[in-house]
């Protein structure tokens, strides 16, 4: 009985939806959000080159700046999605407090 028990618990485990989802598309514009790390590189706009599985509760993907030679990984948090309408450039005021 508890092999039956042991094998129904796995299965719901495994058919959990996944909470964490993309919200960003490969090629879309984004950039990445200031902190202590992305300092110098917070006002760079990047592209999504690729998605990839989350880690802990965020998903990851693949940026690109079209001035550097190398990629970068991130996690959703980090990003920050660029008002294309406006040339990709934003104000002070929708980078402090977003387009909302």
């Amino acid at each position: 009985m508890t092999n039956i028990q042991t094998i129904s618990q796995r299965a719901s485990r495994q058919a959990r939806p996944d909470t964490a989802r993309h919200l960003y598309a490969v090629g879309q514009a984004v950039r990445l959000k200031g902190g202590f790390r992305s300092q110098l590189a917070a006002d760079d706009i990047y592209r999504i080159t690729g998605t990839l599985p989350p880690a802990g509760a965020f998903p990851q993907y693949r940026i690109r700046n079209d001035d550097e030679r190398h990629e970068r990984v991130t996690t959703q948090d980090m990003l920050a999605p660029v008002n294309t309408a406006s040339g990709g450039r934003t104000t002070l005021i929708e980078r402090t407090f977003g387009n909302g």
